[in-house]
């Protein structure tokens, strides 16, 4: 892998709200708008989400993005994972997932869930999450029961 820092940054910097609107749009054509969770750049800074983005080494390309929402005391949430299509199989997603769950650590979360689809393009981050200790659980928080979703969770 190239040389890539993932640092603490906010939806409101500009390429990072581009590849998080790339993330959005890319969502709501995979799944109905009844199936897809994916949140607007503008919600996750609402929600207090911390986010974090990859970047190349030089600093002047977001590679990925990742997001931390604490859902219930203890219980965070990831949200808005996506790595740029010419940045895949990188470990992008790898770094981010590192530092979003070492966030969580530092907030003092005891449990981090995810919701992702269960489509097969959805099969790369299933896998990237059972690899880090995710297992399939039920829904949690606001979220229900959907063929076209899987929740994931893990104690840290």
């Amino acid at each position: 892998m190239d040389a890539l820092s993932v640092t603490p940054d906010t939806p409101a910097t500009p390429d990072v709200q581009a590849l998080l609107g790339r993330h959005f749009a890319l969502m709501r054509s995979q799944s109905p708008a009844e199936s897809c969770h994916v949140m607007e750049p503008e919600t996750l800074l609402e929600a207090g989400a911390t986010l974090y983005a990859a970047r190349n080494g030089d600093g002047d390309e977001v590679l990925g993005v990742g997001a931390l929402t604490v859902i219930a005391p203890g219980h965070g949430e990831l949200k808005s994972m996506h790595t740029a299509a010419e940045a895949r199989g990188r470990g992008v997603a790898r770094a981010i997932l590192a530092a979003l769950l070492e966030a969580a650590r530092q907030k003092g979360l005891d449990r981090v869930s995810l919701e992702t689809g269960s489509a097969e393009v959805f099969a790369p981050a299933r896998a990237l999450y059972a690899a880090h200790g995710f297992e399939e659980c039920p829904p949690f928080g606001a979220y229900t029961l959907d063929p076209l979703s899987v929740f994931m969770t893990r104690t840290l």
